[in-house]
């Protein structure tokens, strides 16, 4: 049976009631902070890598997961441009622009602490994409947010379940 990535929940559409700085720069850096899915989808092919010879399951796992986060990318990119900022790998913090950073990412090579800093990861995205829920007046962008959290916490789930496996 092929494995489900993402939640069966259609994504809503990708637009924006008007354009907003204060809105682009969180999604932008949903796009390119260290907690990002720019992140995400790094450390996830990383991790596809170095697991392909012994763990060929979760390797492909790790490559579906990635895929996924690259349609997250894709959408928060989207809406930053959208709402008036450049979409780069990037994040706004103090007024700087910060490029995004490989040395973002922790790369554990110990197959638990793997699994354990991908679900770390994906906590904190979801903390995250709740508190831009909470304040952003946007009802477009508060729809898209929730149904990413969708497939965070799927993510989540899968990622639990094979360290289940793995603490054997």
């Amino acid at each position: 049976m092929e494995q489900q990535y993402a939640v069966s929940a259609p994504y809503p559409p990708v637009q924006i009631a008007a354009p907003n700085r204060i809105y682009a720069r969180a999604m932008l850096s949903n796009v390119g902070s260290c907690n990002s899915e720019m992140s995400a989808v790094s450390l996830y092919f990383y991790n596809s890598l170095i697991m392909r010879k012994d763990f060929a399951d979760f390797s492909k796992m790790f490559q579906g997961i990635g895929i996924v986060e690259m349609h997250h990318l894709d959408i928060f990119g989207q809406l930053a441009f959208m709402l008036g900022e450049d979409p780069r790998l990037q994040c706004v913090s103090n007024h700087r622009h910060l490029y995004w950073s490989p040395g973002c990412n922790r790369y554990p090579r110990e197959i638990t602490a793997l699994f354990h800093n991908a679900i770390l990861g994906e906590q904190k995205a979801i903390e995250t994409y709740r508190q831009q829920a909470g304040w952003i007046k946007d009802p477009n962008i508060v729809e898209l947010l929730n149904r990413i959290i969708l497939d965070e916490e799927h993510h989540i789930a899968l990622f639990q379940q094979a360290l289940e496996i793995v603490s054997k």
